[in-house]
């Protein structure tokens, strides 16, 4: 049995991590953090579980934290996590910087917890398969993926997020985008990136492959206008990725699952998680660069 922390008062705290770690039979939600104590205490109670008003004292009961907080708060955490010898059930984006994930990648590696960050469709068997047989597959030359969204509708479990207002569609869904691409095509070596109508970004990479992906991302799309595609385009045709069961409560237990795993084989030198703290800082990355790029009107090459 691994003990939880949950960090996070939201939606997605109590409806997707909260409900996830309550059902699963390998974990125990020792307590609950937030921002808001009042919050937090509410929370605690829903789900049987203890509130704590300290960070640490928190850590300090727990195997591992599960984080569902936004991004620039989720790092500092995570890397107090990992340096006390916790294992990281964390959400995506890693954070808000590059500088901020290389703090969370150096303290998993000096200390050896395990890390699972939770690309939500990522842990969806169709989607995992999907992957799978397109890596497979090989000869890819481009991909386009679409991602219309619009969560700022009145009254939507996302209407009043902070974060997201201020950051959009890059920062939200565009680790989700990146997440299929890079184990397909390879990682990303530079990045052009405009900022459009409807606060859309659309980007253009290269990856080191020599394929070129195109990602149209928003959060706030006309109602009329939601679309959620997924393609890749090579010498086998053109390929639909599916989108997933639309279920995230399946797939975070999916995700316990294989932090259990990858926190029983820690320090032995295995290979990385799939999903692991190194990979979601590489998805920051190209997320920063396309930021940067928007910013300042040029391509950024990524180190």
């Amino acid at each position: 049995m691994m003990r939880f922390g949950l960090f996070g008062t939201g939606y997605w705290a109590e409806q997707t991590q909260g409900a996830a770690l309550v059902a699963h039979p390998e974990a125990e939600l020792v307590g609950v953090w937030g921002r808001d104590p009042a919050k937090a205490a509410a929370l605690a109670s829903r789900l049987g579980a203890r509130p704590y008003d300290d960070v640490d004292a928190l850590i300090a009961d727990v195997d591992a934290i599960a984080v569902a907080l936004p991004p620039d708060v989720q790092a500092p955490i995570a890397e107090r996590a990992a340096r006390a010898g916790r294992h990281l059930l964390l959400d995506k984006p890693l954070a808000l910087t590059t500088a901020d994930a290389d703090r969370v990648v150096e303290a998993v590696a000096d200390t050896g917890v395990a890390s699972v960050v939770f690309f939500t469709s990522r842990f969806d068997p169709d989607v995992v398969q999907s992957l799978e047989q397109a890596c497979a597959a090989g000869g890819w030359s481009s991909a386009r993926v679409t991602m219309y969204a619009s969560i700022f509708a009145q009254g939507g479990p996302y209407s009043g997020s902070a974060w997201r207002k201020v950051h959009g569609g890059l920062w939200d869904i565009g680790p989700h985008a990146l997440s299929r691409l890079l184990p397909v095509l390879g990682p990303v070596t530079e990045v052009t990136s405009l900022a459009g109508a409807h606060a859309t970004s659309h980007v253009l990479a290269r990856h080191d492959s020599g394929a070129v992906s195109v990602l149209m991302l928003t959060l706030d799309a006309p109602p009329t206008a939601l679309l959620f595609e997924y393609q890749l385009h090579g010498e086998a045709g053109v390929l639909d990725l599916p989108g997933g069961s639309g279920d995230p409560v399946a797939n975070f237990g999916r995700a316990i699952d294989e932090l259990l795993a990858e926190a029983r084989h820690a320090g032995e030198g295995g290979p990385a998680h799939p999903c692991d703290v190194r990979f979601a800082r590489e998805v920051v990355a190209v997320l920063e660069a396309a930021q940067l790029s928007q910013q300042e009107g040029r391509t950024v090459a990524l180190r």
